[in-house]
């Protein structure tokens, strides 16, 4: 059997092609750069793009089951492809926003797509990563031991991707999660204060916490280029996923207040959810 793995150096993508080379499977990886891509030995690496659906007859051909990093825009022709080439299962790479009402065309078509193609499916939905704090936070961290943020009392349930990578592997490999959306999130409530603090005490020094206003932290995330400049709008809660202008104090109506625990990578692999605290560890090296 061989598993197509899409969007495979992305920051799920690559820990699914480590654990199902783990587990014996013949493992597809599909990204763009074939030449930059590192991955386990045994790896067959092919080019694609899920942008481009027609260049991917070669990625696709003796695939039974694939992961799919989700791309609205040609997810049908991707799917269909996939129907046609003998792909029987589906695991997509969703959002815990499709749940809640928030996200109703950024992932849905995807899942739409995949429900409506007649194949084996799974939709694995996170909330908020925790690797967004890395991607936000680790310049100015590396630079001057400094989180800048506009709401550090903010607190919600981020996940560690190993454990989005986990349920994902588990429903490519195990029966009996067709026709299932897995939501996921940590098991701890944690402010943004408190995950600065936890960064702090994993790379063994001080970390100032400095608020700003949602504006200023605009400015800085598009002055620090990368992830943080391309989704600085939605990430201070300026625009919605489908990028319409929303109010950026409505992120301190998420804080889950006594809505109790929420659905983690335990229900799914009966292991217990990684907590903040052990991401940061994780990610130690990358912060200092």
């Amino acid at each position: 059997m061989t598993i197509l793995v899409t969007g495979a150096t992305g920051t799920v993508g690559r820990l699914v092609v480590e654990l199902l080379v783990k587990a014996g499977e013949r493992v597809r990886a599909m990204t763009r750069d074939p030449r930059s891509a590192r991955f386990p030995d045994g790896v067959e690496v092919v080019p694609g793009d899920l942008t481009k659906p027609a260049g991917m007859t070669a990625a696709l051909t003796g695939v039974e089951r694939m992961y799919l990093f989700p791309v609205a825009q040609t997810a049908r022709e991707v799917v269909e492809r996939a129907r046609q080439a003998g792909v029987r299962r589906v695991v997509v790479l969703s959002s815990g926003a499709v749940t809640g009402g928030f996200d109703i065309d950024f992932h849905p078509p995807v899942e739409r797509a995949v429900e409506e193609s007649g194949l084996e499916w799974t939709h694995v939905r996170p909330g908020e990563f925790m690797a967004n704090r890395l991607w936000i936070w680790g310049p100015s961290i590396r630079a001057e031991s400094v989180v800048r943020e506009p709401f550090p009392d903010v607190a919600w349930c981020p996940v560690h991707e190993r454990d989005i990578a986990e349920v994902a592997a588990a429903a490519l490999l195990e029966d009996g999660h067709h026709g299932r959306a897995y939501d996921l999130n940590g098991p701890e409530l944690i402010s943004r204060r408190e995950q600065v603090r936890a960064i702090a005490e994993a790379i063994g020094r001080d970390v100032r916490l400095e608020v700003v206003t949602p504006e200023r932290a605009r400015e800085l995330y598009r002055q620090q280029g990368g992830f943080a400049a391309d989704n600085a709008d939605f990430l201070l809660g300026f625009t919605d996923y489908a990028g319409n202008e929303s109010d950026p104090t409505s992120i301190e109506n998420l804080n889950l207040g006594e809505r109790g625990p929420l659905p983690t990578a335990q229900d799914v692999t009966g292991r217990p959810a990684r907590t903040f605290a052990q991401w940061a560890r994780d990610h130690a090296d990358d912060f200092r």
